[in-house]
C-alpha cells in the first residue's frame, strides 16, 4: 500500500525556486575552476582532488590507473559480476553495432558526386560517476560504442573513493573491456582537464556521461571546445496514479530517479489518500 502523507507543501516549493539562484552561484564556480585549472594544469587538479574528494596524491602520476590495478580488481570481485559484465558488454556490443553507418557515394547522371562520410573520433572521455555511489553500467553503455565506432583513444574520468583509488568493481569492468584510460578525477575538475588538457592528462574531442549538477554546468561551459552528449541531470520524474496503480512500481520509478543527485526533483500526483496494493 502507498499512503499519502502530508507535509511542508510551501517550504517544499520555496527550496525548488531557491535552484535558480543556487544555479547561478554554481556556474559561476564552475567557470572559475575550469579557468584554474586552465591556467594551473596539474597542481589544480590535485588541489581540487583534495578539497572536494578529500584526496591528496603526492604527484600528478597518481591520478592515473594502470592496467596492473585494473587486473588486480577484477581478481577481488566474484566471478559471478565479471560473467555479468561479460554478458551485458556482448548484448550492448550487439545492438550498437547494428546502429553503426556506413559511409555512402552517390553519382548523378550530370557526374555530380553526393554522398555522406563517417569517420570516428580520435579520442573521447567518458565521465563516470562514483561519488555517491558507482555505475559500472555507465562505463559499458559509453565505452563499447566509442569502441564500436573506431574511436582510438578512450579515456574514463571517474572520483576517487575514500581509498584515493576508483570503485573496486568499476575497475574491474574496466579491465574485462581492456583498453583503456583511466584517470581517479571526478568533478568539474575532470571535465576541465578533458576539455582543455593538462601534463597528465591529454585532452579529448568529445565528452559523454552523466554527473551531477557540476558536472553537467562543466560540460555546459566546455562545450564548444570540445563536444559533449547532452545536459543531462539532475533527474526530474512525475508520477500521475489513480487507485489502481501498483505502488511498487512507482515506488522504483521514483527511486530510480532520486538515487542520482540530491537535487533530483521526484514528484507523485494522485487524488487518492491511500493506493491499495
Amino acid at each position: 500500500m502507498l499512503r499519502l502523507i502530508t507535509g511542508d507543501w510551501e517550504g517544499r516549493l520555496e527550496e525548488l525556486l531557491e535552484r535558480g539562484d543556487r544555479r547561478h552561484v554554481r556556474r559561476e564556480r564552475v567557470e572559475a575552476i575550469i579557468r584554474d585549472v586552465r591556467r594551473r594544469g596539474d597542481e589544480a587538479l590535485l588541489e581540487y582532488t583534495r578539497m572536494f574528494d578529500g584526496v591528496s596524491f603526492r604527484r600528478a602520476a597518481d591520478i592515473g590507473v594502470g592496467p596492473e590495478e585494473m587486473e588486480e580488481a577484477a581478481a577481488r570481485v566474484s566471478p559471478a559480476f565479471l560473467e555479468a559484465v561479460r554478458r551485458a558488454a556482448e548484448r550492448i556490443e550487439q545492438f550498437h553495432s547494428r546502429q553503426r553507418e556506413s559511409s555512402w557515394w552517390s553519382v548523378g547522371a550530370s557526374g555530380l558526386v553526393t554522398g555522406q562520410v563517417y569517420r570516428p573520433l580520435e579520442s573521447v572521455g567518458l565521465y563516470v560517476p562514483g561519488g555517491a555511489a558507482a555505475y559500472p553500467s555507465s562505463l559499458l553503455m559509453t565505452a563499447i560504442p566509442a569502441r564500436v565506432a573506431g574511436v582510438g583513444r578512450i579515456a574514463v574520468f571517474t572520483p576517487p573513493g575514500p581509498s584515493g583509488r576508483p570503485d573496486l568493481h568499476l575497475l574491474a569492468a574496466a579491465h574485462v573491456l581492456g583498453r583503456l584510460e583511466v584517470y581517479a578525477l571526478g568533478g568539474v575538475q575532470a571535465v576541465a582537464a578533458a576539455a582543455y588538457g593538462t601534463s597528465t592528462v591529454k585532452r579529448v574531442d568529445k565528452i559523454v556521461g552523466p554527473g551531477n549538477t557540476w558536472v553537467t554546468e562543466a560540460k555546459r561551459q566546455v562545450y564548444g571546445v570540445v563536444g559533449i552528449d547532452m545536459l543531462a541531470g539532475p533527474s526530474e520524474v512525475a508520477v500521475v496514479a489513480d487507485g489502481g496503480a501498483d505502488p511498487g512500481l512507482i515506488a522504483a520509478d521514483l527511486l530510480a530517479q532520486a538515487e542520482h543527485d540530491a537535487e533530483a526533483g521526484i514528484f507523485l500526483v494522485t487524488t487518492e489518500e491511500e493506493i491499495p496494493g
